[in-house]
């Protein structure tokens, strides 16, 4: 089951980023180290009630909206076994969502607000919550209501984003949550802990909360300051699986957007909302979610006897099932404006994919993803890709490391030319929804050969690097 999944979320605003755009993305880290996931376009819904959702995980059940926005998703297979878990997507209204990462509530509340067993938890949050939403404040009401309605059986974090504005959304006990909108110009980073401070009742422009949340704080004598509402030390959890297991992450991230401060990876206060030292691009954020205290005592993967190096949990995991970038672009046109860059191998060594939302389907290596290994598919594919990689890190990294440029380089420019052809064509509607899935799938196909093509060269590498050799003197 994948309940308690442990991510990495980055939420960025529109005028922190290098080109104007909004952005959130997270890791989808499992308990697992295969749980095969596929991504698939839901179609748009139009006048159908009576439609149901029901968990497959506990007894959660909800008559759905008659009408619903088209968007995609990226569920597990074996849904019936683990449960939807839709995790990310942006609907047809450019509206962006990433759900969930899990955050844990201490037991002071819990105590007075506990979780709701049969209640809207993360593997339907998606399902409940995208398709119906037409901006990212919205989401946040929308989902809010329904916690109010039916109640948490966990702890979750969400994001929001449209092309305008970025949410944050934390829930922390069965029916109490604060959400806050991330400022134009700064980041936040995030990691299976309450994030957010000091709540501002007075702010509705930038804060949202559960009905009575302060009321339901004050009769139960929660709040441990002397003064302000800060919802990480009310609600929050600081104990040592945080300092090993969460705080790292944030740190580490932080430490990469704001080289300039001075800060410990086990500290407890790690500021929330930070304005980064230069403009962030999707590249920055991918060795982010892929990092592993890269050029510091803490990482794993470099050969040294520093017991340091195994002391904390790195961002990038071979748990990560899949990662995810969600762009909404603000330079062109809202028809090519939705990109999703979808990475299903490990982040760390694994290639981001560009999709335009806009399509009204998914290729078959993605959409078709079997249970058991199968060659042709793309999460089987990324993920051997990375096991490779990683089984001979030391000879193989550098190799990596220029494939994973040279896509970077040819995604950039693939999703330039393909926004510059869709709008030079003059197709709207269905038929610009067409060219786009085309163009996606086009894009699929040569990342793909691009890939096999590579892991070629590292089995032939890998031929000479073998143990099982011998040297033969001829004059022997």
């Amino acid at each position: 089951m994948k309940k308690g999944s442990s991510c990495t979320s980055i939420l960025v605003g529109k005028k922190a980023t290098i080109d104007g755009s909004t952005i959130i993305a997270r890791n989808d880290d499992t308990f697992y180290a295969v749980s095969p996931h596929k991504f698939i376009q839901h179609p748009a819904v139009h006048n159908q009630p009576g439609r149901v959702l029901k968990s497959w995980l506990n007894g959660f059940s909800a008559e759905l909206p008659a009408n619903a926005y088209r968007y995609p998703g990226v569920p597990n297979v074996d849904y019936k076994k683990l449960g939807y878990y839709e995790e990310s997507g942006i609907n047809e209204k450019n509206v962006a969502m990433s759900a969930t990462e899990s955050t844990y509530g201490n037991e002071r509340v819990l105590a007075f607000d506990p979780l709701v067993k049969d209640g809207l938890d993360e593997d339907c949050i998606v399902n409940m919550t995208l398709p119906y939403i037409d901006s990212a404040r919205e989401g946040v009401k929308y989902l809010g209501n329904l916690i109010s309605k039916y109640g948490s059986p966990a702890g979750n974090s969400v994001l929001f984003s449209d092309n305008d504005e970025v949410w944050y959304l934390e829930i922390a006990s069965g029916h109490h949550w604060v959400a806050q909108r991330i400022p134009d110009d700064a980041y936040a980073i995030c990691a299976n802990q309450v994030s957010i401070q000091e709540v501002n009742f007075n702010d509705p422009d930038n804060f949202i909360w559960s009905p009575g949340i302060d009321n339901f704080v004050a009769k139960n004598q929660l709040n441990p300051d002397h003064s302000g509402f800060n919802f990480r030390h009310i609600f929050g959890t600081s104990n040592e699986k945080d300092h090993h297991y969460n705080t790292p992450r944030v740190w580490y991230g932080q430490k990469y957007f704001n080289p300039e401060i001075i800060q410990e990876p086990e500290s407890d206060n790690l500021p929330f909302i930070l304005h980064p030292a230069h403009k962030i691009t999707p590249e920055d954020i991918e060795y982010v979610l892929g990092s592993h205290y890269n050029e510091t005592p803490y990482d794993p993967l470099v050969k040294s006897n520093d017991k340091r190096k195994y002391l904390y949990r790195p961002i990038g995991l071979n748990r990560t099932q899949n990662s995810h970038i969600l762009q909404i672009k603000n330079d062109v046109p809202k028809e090519v404006a939705a990109i999703m860059w979808l990475c299903i191998g490990y982040p760390t060594f694994a290639p981001y994919i560009p999709f335009f939302t806009n399509m009204n389907d998914t290729a078959p290596s993605y959409r078709d993803t079997k249970l058991y290994y199968h060659e042709n598919d793309a999460y089987w594919l990324y993920r051997s890709l990375s096991v490779l990689v990683e089984s001979n890190y030391q000879s193989f990294n550098q190799m990596n490391l220029d494939y994973l440029t040279e896509l970077k380089q040819k995604f950039r420019t693939r999703v330039t030319e393909i926004t510059k052809d869709a709008l030079n064509t003059g197709l709207t509607g269905e038929k610009l929804t067409d060219f786009l899935t085309d163009a996606n799938q086009k894009t699929v196909i040569q990342a793909e050969k691009r890939t096999r093509d590579f892991m070629g060269e590292l089995y032939t590498k890998g031929m000479n690097l073998s143990h099982l050799t011998f040297t033969m003197d001829r004059n022997l």
